[in-house]
Order: structure tokens, then sequence, then C-alpha cells
């Protein structure tokens, strides 16, 4: 990640669940908090009630990245924990990827989302194999 480092001490963690605002939808709860930082810190958490251990790696490993390739969508500047919710074990990277952004737009810490309308537009033009 070039803009964001990882959130790991518990009382960082307290921080942002205490102080920071919280949106969820089917898969995923976001908590953010504003920091006078470069970059941003994410921290992702994955309950046993979500399954063992290597479905909630799994589940980590899917929002890291998903967080990862929209990462310059983000605003810059905020303290961010995802949680896991159990709706999400099993899901696909598209679905986990889609209610990550859904949340990011729900905070409003999404920057416009052009760059990524032109991407998916070429991307469309390159895979067109009906010629």
């Amino acid at each position: 990640m070039i803009f964001s480092e990882s959130l790991k001490k518990y009382g960082d963690f307290q921080r942002v669940y205490r102080r920071g605002r919280s949106y969820a939808n089917k898969y995923l709860i976001m908590y953010i908090r504003k920091q006078d930082t470069a970059g941003n810190r994410i921290g992702i958490s994955v309950s046993k009630k979500v399954g063992n251990s290597v479905i909630r790696h799994r589940i980590t490993r899917l929002i890291r990245e998903s967080y990862r390739l929209n990462e310059h969508l983000f605003v810059r500047g905020l303290d961010i924990v995802v949680v896991a919710r159990p709706g999400a074990k099993g899901r696909s990277f598209f679905e986990i990827e889609s209610a990550l952004l859904h949340l990011g737009r729900l905070h409003g810490i999404l920057e416009s989302g052009e760059k990524k309308k032109e991407v998916n537009v070429e991307y469309e033009k390159d895979t067109d194999l009906s010629d």
C-alpha cells in the first residue's frame, strides 16, 4: 500500500472505535477517525464468529487487497478500521470490494471516481472479442 500503513496496536483500534464514526452494510462495518497524517492507517478485524482461521485470513486478505487496489480513491489523513461481519464468509473478491467502496461512499471519504471509470472503459474496449 503506497499511501497507507497498518493499524496494529490495541489502543489505536479502541480510539477509532470510541471516537470515530461508523457505517455498516451486509458484509462489513467501517469506522473512521480523522488524523493529522499524510497517509491513512488501516486496521482489519475478523472475529471467530465469522469462521475458522482459514476463512478469517481469507477475508482479511480480500479486504486488504480491495483497499490496496482502490487506495488512490480514498481521502488521506484517516484511521480506518474495517470489521468483517459473518455474512462476508464465502463472498467473492468483487462482493467484498463493492462493500468496501459502498462504505467509503457512505462516509464521504472517496475522491472522484473518474480515474476508475476511465480505466474500466479502456479495459472493456481491450477485452471486446466480438471482432
